[in-house]
């Protein structure tokens, strides 16, 4: 009886973890098939898996005191949209330029938030421009259109001299990069990772905006 008793019990027990692994299936599924709607690689960014993308060593924000800061950026690009911008294109204006590229998850996190930065400035001395550091016209403008970004982007890949450009303004080896330009187009500030939410930029736009 001892014996038949203990084969039971194993019996007992290999099917309660049968139904545990078939719960975990189950599960496991779920979570797949809910991953699915979402953005894989924003997910794992959030997830602190770093993989797909340079990023930017922790978020900064510098702020340039209007006495402290270098000569305007004179630049020029192809836009994603079509024709061509440059330097000339946003004289008067505080000028919102973000470094970014469709594979940087981190930026694809952050499109939102410039979306609703430039949505909260409509009708105002402010302009937002991107600068596409990798992609062509059709998967940047893809992009925007996936995220809500209205503002075109200039792509290096078209014409690299807006990473010269800038390049002694910004770090281009980290992304994504977020610079404020005054009216007078010098940098007035510099946002050196992911914008988590809208109200910081937009605070240093507005103070920006403000200056005599």
């Amino acid at each position: 009886m001892t014996g038949r008793r203990s084969l039971s019990e194993r019996s007992g027990t290999r099917r309660r973890t049968q139904a545990a692994a078939s719960a975990l299936l189950v599960v496991g599924l779920i979570a797949g098939l809910a991953a699915c709607t979402s953005d894989p690689l924003a997910d794992q960014y959030r997830s602190g898996d770093n993989k797909g993308f340079v990023a930017a060593d922790g978020f900064r924000v510098v702020e340039i005191s209007a006495d402290e800061r270098s000569e305007p950026v004179d630049f020029e690009g192809v836009l994603d949209t079509g024709g061509t911008t440059s330097s000339s294109d946003y004289a008067g204006d505080v000028l919102v330029v973000n470094f970014w590229y469709a594979g940087c998850a981190p930026c694809r996190v952050e499109a939102p938030e410039l979306a609703a930065a430039d949505a909260s400035f409509e009708g105002q001395d402010v302009a937002f421009l991107g600068v596409n550091l990798y992609d062509g016209a059709e998967a940047s403008r893809a992009f925007a259109d996936t995220y809500g970004v209205s503002y075109p982007s200039a792509l290096a890949t078209e014409d690299g001299s807006i990473k010269l450009a800038f390049a002694g303004e910004s770090p281009l080896n980290a992304v994504p990069v977020t610079l404020v330009l005054d009216k007078e187009g010098r940098v007035a500030a510099r946002l050196v990772g992911q914008i988590e939410d809208a109200s910081i930029l937009e605070t240093i736009v507005r103070e920006t905006l403000e200056e005599s």
